[in-house]
């Protein structure tokens, strides 16, 4: 699976971003898909998480809870992240990850598969 994700850019603080993750290679619909980020210094961490089937159960940070939104089309082979009332903390480069499966893993070491990244940079 190949994954492109893109987006990115720079906002104030309490504005808003959509990311995207473009998928390729085998069938996304079979995959569990994944947004992490990692601030310069920091270890990579998890966003958020949506599972594959026709649930689409969607799993949270706590820190981003009522603020992030993970969706996906699966007739489009891409994932979202609608990221609103972004903070300047939240600056970072944000990662869509993918793993076959049905049951959501939030630890990154679980996910098979990792984009390149798009910057997220968040003024105060």
């Amino acid at each position: 699976v190949q994954l492109q994700a893109s987006g990115g850019g720079l906002v104030q603080a309490g504005g808003s971003l959509r990311l995207s993750c473009a998928a390729s290679g085998r069938t996304f619909s079979n995959y569990v898909m994944g947004w992490f980020r990692q601030a310069p210094g920091k270890e990579r961490e998890f966003v958020a998480a949506i599972s594959w089937s026709s649930g689409y159960n969607t799993y949270y940070a706590d820190s981003v809870k009522g603020r992030f939104t993970i969706s996906r089309d699966n007739a489009k082979n891409t994932v979202y992240l609608q990221m609103n009332s972004l903070k300047a903390e939240e600056t970072a480069v944000y990662y869509c990850a993918a793993r076959r499966g049905t049951v959501v893993n939030t630890n990154k070491s679980w996910f098979e598969y990792w984009g390149q990244g798009t910057q997220v940079t968040v003024s105060s």
